[in-house]
């Protein structure tokens, strides 16, 4: 089973909402900070949001602050990344990641988003 299922992802037009989520199997979910990456077509990964084990403290990339919200659920271990006001920039695979979102120890297969009209 893999450790990290991302789902969610879809097709939503420009200005629209999204939410997707991961769920985590195989480890200890609740003692992990989590952390949101995405990779759009031809460029590298790009860190999205981040969050500590117990969800009380959020870290946010800049182009993400204000309307992406990244929370978690430890009791049924799954991660989720509420977006809104989504552009057509948003358009990328979406990963949930422990480590560093560069170097990440786990990593899910990712959940496609595409913002479009």
């Amino acid at each position: 089973e893999a450790p990290l299922v991302e789902s969610g992802g879809g097709l939503v037009q420009p200005g629209g909402s999204l939410r997707i989520s991961c769920a985590a199997s195989g480890f200890t979910f609740g003692t992990y900070d989590m952390t949101w990456v995405r990779q759009a077509p031809g460029k590298g990964p790009e860190w999205v949001a981040s969050i500590n084990s117990d969800g009380a403290n959020t870290y946010y990339g800049d182009s993400f602050k204000g309307r992406f919200t990244i929370s978690r659920d430890n009791a049924k271990n799954t991660l989720y990344l509420q977006m809104n006001d989504l552009t057509r920039e948003d358009t990328a695979v979406y990963y949930c990641v422990t480590g560093e979102y560069d170097n990440p120890t786990r990593r899910g297969q990712g959940t496609r988003v595409t913002v479009s009209s």
